[in-house]
């Protein structure tokens, strides 16, 4: 019997509405308290979405799944060096949306 996935769909979510949270309180790419909370929140939120069956996810072939994968490796790991505040702040601005609304449809 395979682990139910729900639990890492609600943990994105979570995390999403943290790093709204976060955004409200100031600009993170002026803020390293900021930063560091919203790198940690797309840390988790990268890891949950691996545990997403696949065949979901093929469902919503514009979310870049894989590239979320690769984000994740790149935050725990730090892959290629240092992640900027920039690249982050057009992460969350662009992305987290789009993924949001994938994850709260899978859900329904």
């Amino acid at each position: 019997m395979s682990k139910d996935w729900r639990p890492y769909a609600y943990h994105i979510l979570d995390a999403i509405e943290r790093i709204r949270v976060i955004q409200s309180r100031g600009d993170l790419t002026q803020d390293q308290v900021l930063y560091d909370a919203t790198l940690r929140n797309l840390q988790t939120l990268s890891e949950a979405t691996q545990l997403l069956p696949a065949e979901l996810k093929a469902v919503y072939p514009d979310i870049p799944w894989h590239q979320i994968s690769g984000f994740r490796n790149i935050l725990v790991h730090n892959y290629l060096g240092n992640i900027d505040p920039q690249t982050v702040a057009l992460v969350t601005s662009k992305h987290l949306q789009p993924l949001e609304l994938a994850v709260r449809n899978m859900l329904k």
